[in-house]
């Protein structure tokens, strides 16, 4: 199924699945325990633009702390809990606007019942995530190795097993390291599963190769329709993971707004601070909410051309640049000027 048709869910006050905008999730790093410092993460991956936001549950005070954090923040908190089916129940309690197992690692079925009996008595759903690093060792045996095939019988099985106890209240995630394995992966549990699937390649590494491997696999499978809500996984500042998922989706075309920039690599004709001025920019409209397209260009050869097919932009020059705005040159800048003259265009953009 894709994304349009599959189940529409409620997390807090954000709807995913059934033709829903894709909806940007990240981790908190800090120790949940600590309600300061994980309310205070969580604001800032708010204002970088995150929509659902998943904490570790590995203690009591953990699940006891979600209470507070909630009453600080204003978007959807998901409880990530393994092996103790009461942290789940806790979670829930302390209200988690949705939990996050692996039923495998939960134990007895009983405890997986009473974990979906206390998420179907508050109305929050349940994730369902497997991933390839724990792939039960049957399933490893029975296709020869971990598959995408065993990664989407596990999640299948695990679907029909919450199902079965009388919830369908659900979210799958499936996620691997290995990127081509996840695609597969997703390919085929889109023609069988009827819920949102939360996508992202799991350990995938540092700012460079995290973003590369995410760029890749989320693009790929997010093309084809697939897709309800994403994590783009880094080891590093949560921050890095909200700013490359949306610009994965605003590349695709399933996110509007924010500034778009563009900037050439620079060559031996460039005669200003390029790589530091398209930096600066960068910076700089984070902030502003206009959903345009920004060039910065490095000389005067292709600079003004490409420029043009910008909103606006500036095109380097010995010591100077042009502002081209509406596929317009406006003006020439001292290369000083040339940022302060581009922030004040956008910030009087609609005047």
């Amino acid at each position: 199924m894709l994304r349009e048709a599959t189940k529409k869910i409620r997390i807090g006050n954000v709807e995913i699945g059934g033709g829903s905008p894709v909806a940007i999730q990240s981790m908190t790093n800090t120790k949940t325990e600590d309600v300061d410092a994980t309310a205070a993460q969580i604001l800032e991956l708010e204002k970088a633009g995150c929509e659902i936001i998943r904490c570790a549950v590995p203690t009591m005070e953990a699940a006891e702390a979600l209470a507070k954090i909630k009453e600080k923040i204003h978007i959807p908190l998901v409880a990530d809990i393994h092996f103790d089916y009461r942290l789940a129940i806790a979670a829930i309690e302390h209200g988690a606007d949705k939990i996050r197992i692996n039923p495998g690692n939960i134990g007895t079925s009983d405890r997986v019942q009473a974990v979906v009996n206390k998420a179907k008595e508050y109305k929050i759903p349940i994730r369902i995530g497997v991933n390839s690093g724990s792939l039960e060792k049957p399933l490893v045996a029975r296709y020869g190795g971990v598959t995408a095939e065993g990664l989407v019988k596990s999640a299948m099985d695990k679907v029909h097993m919450i199902e079965e106890m009388g919830y369908d209240n659900l979210v799958v995630s499936i996620k691997s390291s290995d990127v081509m394995m996840c695609v597969r992966a997703h390919e085929l549990i889109a023609r069988e599963c009827i819920y949102p699937l939360h996508v992202g390649i799991t350990e995938a590494g540092t700012l460079l190769a995290g973003n590369i491997k995410s760029s890749i696999g989320l693009g790929l499978i997010l093309n084809q329709g697939i897709g309800d809500t994403i994590r783009v996984s880094l080891t590093g500042d949560p921050a890095e993971e909200i700013r490359s998922a949306r610009l994965i989706l605003k590349t695709l075309g399933l996110k509007k707004g924010g500034i778009e920039v563009v900037s050439c690599p620079t060559c031996g004709r460039t005669k200003i601070d390029l790589i530091g001025l398209a930096n600066q920019v960068e910076k700089m409209v984070e902030d502003i909410p206009l959903d345009i397209k920004v060039a910065v260009m490095g000389c005067v050869v292709n600079g003004p051309g490409e420029a043009k097919e910008a909103d606006i932009g500036i095109a380097g020059g010995i010591g100077e640049g042009l502002l081209i705005k509406k596929g317009e040159v406006v003006r020439k800048v001292r290369e000083d000027q040339l940022l302060e003259t581009l922030r004040q265009e956008l910030l009087h953009w609609d005047e």
